[in-house]
């Protein structure tokens, strides 16, 4: 008679720290399965991923003890058993691990190997690596528990294939990146399976961490790499996997039942929700009532507001309109546009008053100079306090709304419209700005909250871009054209290349020097700049981390 398993994985968000509520979620789900015989939970999960210097302190490694005791007791009895991730002390190291959970206590506890330290990623300082696992002995199947990154690499599959694990059931906090999906399921996990031959559960987590969001998008696959069961991206999704050993013939060994198979989102709906993601749960977990943010009627602006209208809802979301005598008529309307179509509240604050009294006040100091870029950053700053204003008055969050080639050169004004609490934009270049903007005027994304229809006017898309801080301005007096600099920017920062390598591939040498220059010299700006959603493989802050005094350059 051929054995059979019901393992359930639970693919679900968490939030760091919050040990006693991260607990007590798994209990709930523990509670409505009882006729499963084993409860997945992703990576961590009861601390929160990534817990970085958190879990140094002693304080969190009692607790969770103390909570993961609790999880054990509530598996007494004879129903399913839990594999739930956590932190472990032991010998004076600590380390990241998974522990099996059931008939009310701790039965196994196996360690992560493969410790990632790029990227996002710094466990080295923080964990120790464990040993190569052994594979856990669970009701009549050896089971292999490789922890993340121990999947990514080979040897600690390789080496749980040779002790006999019969299937590899590996937990994730694997954070979205574009096209990453594709790299776990079609190169990292089937990879996997091809070397071992074993079939491989791969449980990701769901939901916004700071700069990390997690797209969930979790998967079974069996032994001949077909896929069983592709769980949705960004929802929650708790799932039943049927598994039978069978005994003899040519597909001997365990094997899942075929699942649902959901589509995942394409480019760039993935790019819009993970936006939507990061910031409806830093804005719900930090416990701000909404956002409030500048709308100048450009298109960073009201891509920023219509993120934010998905994310939170029209109510929660507040629109300024500051205008200066620099303002154009056009602005005024496509602001105003904006604010209709989404449905948001917008104030219209006149910066004229504060821009004549800085001008009154600084006359003395700035006499016999000439004006320059300096009384352009005042009306930049200006805007900044009236909205920091709004902010510490309602308690609204201050959503910056820059994006990614702006901040890359410096083309922002610190404590002017670099102000703020977080940014959806921060990671995009200016070309996905635009890309974002004309989908969602003909899309509406799968977690959105905001209207169906277009969500800004036509025209906000196709005018040239300007920061109205001056008469007639536009980014081109300034910048290349996005076509030619945001090209250029990817290659400095994804890519690391040098400028011979630049120019290469055809960028002109002397602007390629340029903008490595303004890339060198505006680190100080986005040092201090405002967290934001985590997009592609080397964003500011976490992945891409710069000295800010750096006196490297190419000739």
């Amino acid at each position: 008679m051929n054995a059979q398993l019901t393992i359930t994985l639970a693919q679900m968000t968490q939030r760091v720290g919050d040990l006693r509520g991260n607990a007590d979620a798994m209990i709930a789900v523990y509670q409505s399965r009882p006729d499963s015989d084993l409860i997945v939970f992703p990576e961590l999960q009861l601390i929160g991923y990534p817990p970085e210097d958190l879990v140094l302190k002693p304080a969190v490694q009692r607790r969770a003890q103390e909570e993961l005791q609790r999880l054990a007791e509530a598996t007494a009895g004879h129903g399913p058993a839990m594999l739930v991730g956590s932190i472990f002390r032991e010998d004076d190291k600590l380390f990241n691990g998974i522990a099996l959970l059931e008939e009310g206590r701790i039965k196994a506890v196996r360690y992560k190997v493969e410790l990632p330290n790029y990227g996002t990623f710094d466990e080295k300082r923080i964990f120790s690596a464990g040993p190569l696992p052994e594979p856990v002995d669970f009701r009549g199947c050896k089971i292999g528990l490789p922890i993340c990154e121990d999947v990514w690499l080979p040897a600690v599959c390789n080496y749980l294939k040779t002790q006999g694990a019969e299937m590899m059931i590996s937990v994730h906090g694997s954070p979205y990146e574009i096209e990453k999906d594709d790299h776990r399921l079609g190169q990292v996990a089937t990879q996997r399976v091809r070397e071992t031959g074993l079939p491989l559960i791969f449980l990701n987590r769901i939901g916004g961490q700071d700069e990390i969001v997690f797209d969930g998008a979790s998967f079974v696959l069996n032994g001949d790499t077909s896929v069983m069961h592709q769980l949705p991206d960004w929802d929650e999704a708790i799932v039943d996997t049927h598994w039978t050993k069978e005994e003899s013939g040519e597909q001997s060994g365990w094997r899942c039942a075929a699942g649902d198979i959901h589509r995942l989102d394409d480019h760039p709906a993935d790019i819009y929700n993970a936006m939507i993601v990061g910031l409806r749960d830093y804005v719900n977990t930090n416990g701000f009532p909404g956002v409030i943010l500048g709308l100048s009627g450009g298109i960073d602006s009201a891509l920023s507001a219509a993120v934010a209208v998905d994310a939170l809802g029209a109510d929660r979301v507040k629109c300024v309109m500051m205008p200066s005598r620099f303002t154009s008529q056009e602005s005024l309307d496509d602001a105003a546009g904006c604010a209709e179509m989404l449905g948001t509240q917008l104030d219209t604050i006149s910066i004229i008053p504060a821009v004549e009294g800085f001008d009154a006040m600084l006359e003395d100091s700035f006499a016999d100079n000439q004006v320059d870029i300096t009384e352009e950053n005042i009306q930049s700053r200006i805007r900044g306090v009236t909205l920091m204003a709004l902010s510490n008055k309602f308690g609204h969050m201050l959503l910056t709304t820059g994006n990614k080639s702006e901040m890359s050169v410096g083309y922002a004004t610190i404590y002017g419209d670099m102000a703020g609490g977080y940014s959806v934009l921060k990671d995009a270049y200016k070309l996905t700005v635009f890309r974002l903007s004309e989908w969602r005027n003909r899309n509406k994304p799968s977690l959105g909250l905001g209207p169906d229809g277009p969500v800004m006017p036509d025209i906000v898309i196709t005018k040239p871009p300007s920061a109205e801080l001056r008469d007639d301005q536009k980014d081109s007096d300034s910048l290349p054209d996005y076509e030619i600099l945001d090209p250029l920017l990817h290659g400095l920062v994804e890519e690391e290349l040098s400028v011979a390598d630049l120019v290469e591939r055809g960028f002109d040498r002397d602007l390629v020097i340029r903008i490595e220059k303004l890339l060198y010299t505006a680190e100080y700006k986005r040092r201090q700049a405002p967290p934001g959603v985590k997009l592609g493989s080397r964003n500011f802050g976490r992945d891409r981390r710069y000295p800010i005094t750096n006196a490297f350059r190419a000739t």
